[in-house]
């Protein structure tokens, strides 16, 4: 209940005066978006910058790093931010922690996990049930990284007492501290995975979104206030979204990459193009950006699992489909 309650207390600031959009000389609206991390995983939102989508839909995006979902929330809560970009569990905390103003999952941009678990050594034939008894990093207790994590574990067999995840390095400092020698292995989002396998620190052994199945992983969300006075802005962004997923669908992986670049400077042209590829593999992005209530309750079975949910959210308040339903058929005629 502790990151309940410290969403909840967050969520005091909500009652704060709404904060409206920026408006620039030109006419273009400044949305502020806090991301949960910076990924290839998201590669259609910075491909729907690169492309100048949102320039089509009078959009300029202000993007900050949150570093975890808990901080995105807070974020957005507290007015800092007009659009939080992060899994749908920390608007779920807030809900069951009962503040007025709720937080609404309005687009869902990604349908599975996007790490890849990284391990000290080659293992051409690993299997999961390697990992018994192995340290692990695999982010911060109560975060859907850690939690799908050992809902995989728990799927192929695994016991409490078989798993050992360490939970205790915030979700920027894992990859760091793999590197400085801890745990046996790591739970490792592109391009970065890409980056330590090129400089021989690690091999990627699996893709856990290929054995985690269809999550909903990470959302648009925004306070409920926000969406009310600002729908054509909301459905404005998703339009640019979605035409973004679907140029990344349809687009092959180099060429996404060249778009992706300005993106990820300190990165390779060559593990962008990998991160893509690994991407398109596991059909990582929701095209028409709408929650399902049946992953909606996986969601929350994997949350329960992890002994992480007192008790189970409510899918009409916490989830809006309609901008992202009303855009995909009007982009789909």
């Amino acid at each position: 209940m502790k990151k309940i309650l410290t969403l909840f207390a967050a969520g005091l600031f909500a009652l704060l005066p709404l904060s409206a959009c920026g408006k620039s000389e030109g006419g273009i609206t400044t949305l502020r978006i806090n991301e949960v991390t910076h990924s290839i995983f998201y590669a259609p939102m910075y491909l729907a910058d690169s492309l100048g989508y949102f320039e089509e839909e009078g959009i300029k995006i202000e993007l900050t790093n949150g570093g975890g979902a808990d901080n995105v929330m807070s974020a957005v809560l507290s007015g800092d931010t007009d659009i939080g970009f992060c899994g749908p569990e920390a608007a779920l905390y807030v809900q069951l922690g009962g503040a007025g103003d709720l937080p609404t999952v309005f687009g869902q941009l990604t349908k599975r996990d996007g790490s890849f678990l990284v391990s000290r050594k080659e293992e051409p034939n690993f299997k999961w049930t390697d990992l018994k008894g192995k340290e692990i990093l695999a982010g911060r207790r109560g975060g859907v990284p850690a939690m799908t994590f050992e809902y995989v574990l728990k799927e192929n067999g695994f016991t409490q007492e078989d798993i050992n995840l360490n939970c205790d390095v915030s979700f920027n400092n894992m990859t760091a501290a793999f590197l400085e020698g801890t745990a046996e292995y790591c739970t490792i989002f592109e391009p970065t995975a890409s980056e330590v396998q090129a400089e021989g620190k690690g091999y990627i052994v699996a893709a856990v979104g290929d054995a985690s199945g269809e999550v909903p992983y990470t959302s648009f969300i925004a306070k409920r206030s926000w969406l009310d006075h600002n729908q054509d802005i909301a459905k404005g962004f998703l339009r640019a979204i979605m035409k973004a997923i679907d140029f990344a669908t349809k687009t092959d992986a180099d060429e996404v990459a060249t778009y992706l670049y300005k993106q990820f400077p300190d990165t390779s042209y060559a593990s962008i193009t990998t991160s893509v590829t690994s991407y398109k593999r596991i059909d990582s992005w929701q095209k028409d950006m709408q929650m399902t209530e049946k992953s909606f309750d996986r969601l929350q079975d994997i949350i329960e699992a992890a002994g992480e949910l007192p008790t189970r959210g409510n899918f009409a308040k916490l989830v809006d489909n309609s901008l992202a339903k009303e855009v995909y058929e009007s982009l789909n005629k």
